[in-house]
């Protein structure tokens, strides 16, 4: 089942950007607003013409509302003209992959953090209203160079709402788990790899948060309902151990241990002890407020709701909620199957 925006109407005759569009929460976040709501421009800007060629072809029964801009988040002067005249960015370009990141420290560094720079300055000089930019669960006390280069990127968009001075633009961020089949996520390369007989497993004890590409891009949008400017919002979303998922996708796999990567932690954390006792918990998922004279707690105004104990963090092997198996099924029947047709007829038996 689809989730569902907070307020479509709020992005009706609205010019909405993606930074990074042509992933796969770019994909789903196109689909959702054409699905739910009327924007007036869709604005894709990326580095690669052939996804961007694909994209069009997607959804080439809306050439009248999707533009599309070639560029890089590292190029201030392509930004600045992209954003003239849009109303909402959200800011999904980044450099993701945690071995990619040891091994090159300052190309994350010039994408993940100066292209953060780049899109704060951008939106401010060009009077974007909003702006979303995407976190990662690796971001909250990092233990890999990827992890630090988006923590420093959400620092800088908190900051960013300081020196906006008399213009408009407020800037969040949105800071979730693992998407379930995301380019580069374990469930595809488990679907791959089990038709060898063996499934490669880090650690047996290793867990991870999951959320579905329907629910980031609904949540991400509801961001854009919620934001005052400066909040990291995290959504309350399950967890699972990879060895249960490998169990589930491969039943009759051999499992090989092939140990934790450099930099790769054991579980995964959205809210470190530091930021506990300031989050406040709003029923369906959690607000880390910046600590900034400009916020004024209209948060807990409109009923949502408890500050949360100090020594409060949230982490994926003590989470309240787990994936089952008949969850993480109707995750995993959602995707794309078709080369996994197998699968799909055993689980719907």
């Amino acid at each position: 089942m689809h989730e569902q925006i907070f307020e479509p109407e709020l992005f009706n005759n609205r010019s909405i950007l993606i930074t990074g569009g042509t992933g796969s929460l770019g994909n789903e976040l196109i689909s959702v607003l054409l699905r739910c709501a009327k924007p007036r421009r869709i604005l894709i800007l990326s580095r690669d013409e052939y996804k961007q060629y694909m994209l069009a072809e997607k959804f080439k029964n809306h050439t009248q509302v999707l533009r599309f801009f070639l560029g890089d988040v590292r190029d201030k002067d392509r930004l600045k003209r992209a954003f003239e005249g849009v109303d909402f960015v959200i800011h999904a370009a980044a450099l993701k992959q945690v071995p990619s990141a040891e091994y090159n420290p300052f190309e994350f560094v010039k994408t993940n953090v100066m292209g953060a720079q780049n899109v704060i300055d951008a939106a401010i000089d060009t009077g974007v209203k909003r702006v979303v930019a995407l976190s990662t669960d690796k971001a909250a006390n990092p233990s890999n160079l990827y992890g630090a280069t988006k923590l420093c990127s959400d620092r800088l968009f908190v900051a960013g709402n300081s020196y906006s001075g008399s213009r408009e633009t407020r800037l969040s961020i949105v800071r979730y788990g693992n998407v379930v089949g995301s380019r580069g996520s374990v469930i595809p390369f488990f679907l791959e790899r089990r038709k060898t007989g063996v499934l490669p497993i880090t650690h047996p004890e290793m867990t991870r948060f999951w959320i579905t590409l329907n629910q980031a891009a609904c949540f991400v949008l509801n961001g854009f309902h919620s934001m005052e400017g400066g909040e990291i919002f995290v959504p309350k979303i399950p967890s699972m151990r990879v060895v249960d998922l490998a169990n589930l996708i491969g039943p009759d796999c051999k499992h090989e241990i092939v140990g934790i990567r450099p930099g790769e932690k054991m579980h995964e954390m959205m809210v470190e002890p530091e930021s506990g006792m300031n989050t406040l918990d709003c029923g369906t998922h959690y607000v880390i407020p910046p600590l900034l004279n400009f916020w004024s707690n209209s948060v807990k105004v409109q009923g949502l709701i408890h500050t949360c104990p100090a020594g409060f963090s949230y982490t994926s092997d003590r989470n309240e909620h787990w994936v089952s198996p008949e969850e993480m099924k109707r995750m995993v029947l959602d995707l794309d199957l078709t080369a996994h047709e197998d699968l799909r007829k055993a689980w719907s038996q």
